[in-house]
């Protein structure tokens, strides 16, 4: 064995944080994306500037909240591409913790941006 090796020894068990992420991250975005991408139904018989209005607010935060679950996937595969080793065990939970947290924060941005009728 390396000097590296016995310093930074290798962790068994890296990939549930990452896995536990996942099955929440997911599921979570797709929810995120689904609930976005139907919400234009809500001004379905808007009409003016109410509908003016409320196309520009979804257009922004669509913007947002295709940004946000773009970053969350970004933290959810940097979390399963850490080298697997005991001094990344850390960020790794840090990241994995994250994931779903900022498909949550892309969620309630999006439900503040938008101007329903």
């Amino acid at each position: 064995m390396s000097e590296e090796d016995l310093l930074n020894p290798r962790v068994r068990h890296a990939w549930v944080a990452p896995l536990l992420s996942t099955l929440l991250t997911l599921p979570a975005a797709g929810f995120a994306l689904l609930y976005g991408g139907l919400s234009p139904m809500a001004c379905d018989s808007c009409d003016g500037a109410e509908a003016d209005r409320f196309t520009e607010s979804f257009d922004a935060a669509w913007a947002v909240l295709c940004a946000g679950l773009l970053l969350s996937m970004a933290v959810l595969l940097a979390s399963w591409v850490l080298p697997w080793r005991q001094r990344h065990v850390p960020t790794r939970a840090l990241l994995s913790v994250a994931a779903p947290g900022t498909v949550l924060v892309a969620f309630i941005a999006f439900m503040t941006v938008v101007d329903r009728p």
